[in-house]
Formats: structure tokens, sequence, C-alpha cells
């Protein structure tokens, strides 16, 4: 069993689509895991506001029908924000697509979402460096068990807790508690979620486009309407948070 020194968030996401910048969140759910080991479901349909793709809906079995009279993200925005304050957040692949999709549609409803102090434990991350397979093969490999139902978001979330437990008791070397696994694995050092940014040498630097390499301060003291053109163009809501962030600390420091 996991040691947990405060509240662990077990989530996972079924969406319209792999944009972070536009799909929605059409099922979410978060399987809470209290120091004591009590575990509580919170699982939600929701109504994205935009036709969910046949090419989803064959994934996950989500339809439009099945969500027309759901709630909006808006609508239950504070009552999830209230379920994960003061958690550490688990998922698969989450620190890729869960996590940063979930923050979007946070900024989308103008709900504060902090991630500050809040440990990251993305269980694929520890499966691709141990032994490179899927989710439902994971499953299978450390729990003994099929995964019946997968892309229902509840069966998912809770079979990444289950992975996350038996990869703890399977591997010694990541200890039994959220900092001791990511000392083990590396801990990701994330500027944005999109990974526009990047960290190097303790410097944020472009990882996209004709200044991919430099550091973000210079470019922006050199050419500040790069500033203005990234503000317009079709990037996530948290990658313009986070530019606006360093454009603010860059002019200041320029001043």
């Amino acid at each position: 069993m996991l040691k947990l020194t405060k509240p662990l968030a077990s989530i996972d996401l079924e969406t319209t689509g792999v944009n972070l910048g536009t799909d929605r969140i059409v099922e979410i759910a978060i399987v809470k895991i209290l120091t004591d080991g009590t575990r509580s479901v919170k699982r939600k349909l929701l109504n994205p506001e935009m036709p969910i793709p046949k090419s989803s809906s064959d994934i996950h079995g989500i339809t439009d029908d099945m969500v027309k009279d759901a709630p909006t993200f808006r609508q239950v925005a504070n009552e999830l924000k209230q379920v994960l304050d003061g958690c550490d957040i688990a998922g698969y692949n989450s620190n890729r697509f869960d996590i940063p999709l979930l923050v979007e549609e946070f900024l989308r409803v103008d709900v504060e979402f902090d991630m500050k102090g809040r440990k990251l434990v993305d269980v694929q991350k520890i499966f691709h460096q141990m032994e490179q397979r899927t989710l439902s093969a994971a499953y299978k490999f450390y729990c003994n068990k099929n995964l019946d139902g997968a892309h229902s978001a509840e069966i998912d979330a809770t079979a990444t807790y289950e992975i996350l437990e038996a990869q703890a008791a399977k591997y010694p070397v990541l200890g039994n508690t959220v900092d001791s696994i990511l000392k083990a694995i590396g801990e990701d050092i994330i500027v944005d979620f999109a990974r526009r940014f990047v960290m190097e040498n303790g410097v944020e630097v472009f990882n996209f486009g004709k200044f991919k390499g430099r550091p973000v301060s210079d470019v922006l003291k050199a050419e500040p309407q790069y500033y203005d053109w990234m503000m317009r163009g079709d990037f996530p809501k948290h990658t313009k948070q986070k530019l606006t962030e360093m454009y603010t600390r860059t002019m200041l420091k320029k001043a």
C-alpha cells in the first residue's frame, strides 16, 4: 500500500479529441485516495458544447445523445475543484494529456485551479521506463487482471491507481511515497503543459518554431511583437498564461 502524506487523485478523461486547445471533456472520473487508504469516486458525464466526432465515440462509446442533458464543465467546475483541492494527481499519460486538458477547461471558465505544490505522478512514465506497454497491458502485467471496460473514465482511473500500487510493490527502488516515486523516475519540470516552452539549465526556452532553443526572455526583449502573435494564435490558454507571466517578468526587468 502506498504511504500517502496527502490525498492522491487518480484521474481519467474521455474527450472529443486530443487537441489541447480546442477539444473538450465528455467524461471525467476522479478516484480520490485519502492518507488512510479510504477511496471515493467522482464520475461525471459532461456536455462538451460541441459535437463528439464519431472517431472519438468509437473509442469511448460516448455519443452526443448521451451527453445532451449532461451539465457543462462550467456548471461543475467548482465542484471538481473542491474534490481536487489539496491533492497530488496521478494518471496514465496524464502529464501530457489529462492534466493539460483539465487545466484548459478550468481556464476556459475562469475558475482558478492552482497547480503549484502538487505532485504529478504519471503511471505511464513508470511503465515505459520499466516495461514499455499500454494501459491494458500494464493492468494485466502488474495486477494480473483484464481491463474490461477500458475507456470508461472511472474504470481507467481506478486501474491507474491499482497499477501505481502494484508498481511500488514490484520495484523497491520506487519506495512507497509520492516523493520517493518521483525521485526515482524523475519529476517533470513543466513550464506549460503543451510543451511549447521547456526548461533548459534553469532557463525557459522556446520548444517550437523559428526560435526553438532560444531563451524566451531574449526573444521577447528583441521581438516583443512575437508575444502579440502568440496571444492571437491558436495556442492553449495555459500556454498563453505562462507566456504572459514570462513577458511581464521580462518587461519589468527591462524597465
